[in-house]
């Protein structure tokens, strides 16, 4: 069964989705991506898990794919896990912090790419990444 089958087989299903989301620290802030598919706003970039991917591989990948950065030092920090965390289907987010490492270049469904500083943060923020940003600055692992 291939991703998409199966990722459509389990939305229709009400089954969570597996995903990974990363708190990238560069140059004193984080990274952000202002999403252009819905739900739109600025994002923690991370995506879907894929078929015999481990969740570090996942994470790397994306962020990749979404931010042209390397990551190093990379550890898990959280699962995030209400079913109204993303308004288009249940989905589980294994959240990981890392350092970023190369040039920040917008990708994929990223329509722009950025560092915030942990007290300016954008105005708009998708899912729940407001929160989980919340609990990394106040260390909550």
């Amino acid at each position: 069964m291939s991703f998409k089958v199966n990722y459509k087989y389990r939305k229709k299903a009400g089954i969570p989705v597996l995903t990974v989301d990363v708190i990238i620290s560069i140059n004193g802030g984080i990274v952000m991506v202002n999403r252009i598919f819905p739900p739109k706003g600025w994002a923690l970039p991370g995506g879907f898990v894929e078929k015999n991917e481990t969740l570090e591989a996942a994470a790397r990948r994306e962020i990749k794919e979404e931010t042209g950065l390397d990551l190093e030092n990379i550890r898990q920090f959280h699962a995030y896990s209400d079913p109204k965390r993303d308004p288009r289907f249940h989905t589980i987010s294994v959240v990981f912090t890392a350092n970023g490492a190369g040039k920040i270049k917008a990708g994929s469904d990223a329509g722009a790419a950025d560092i915030f500083k942990l007290n300016g943060l954008p105005q708009t923020i998708a899912f729940d990444h407001r929160k989980i940003i919340s609990d990394f600055k106040k260390g909550e692992y």
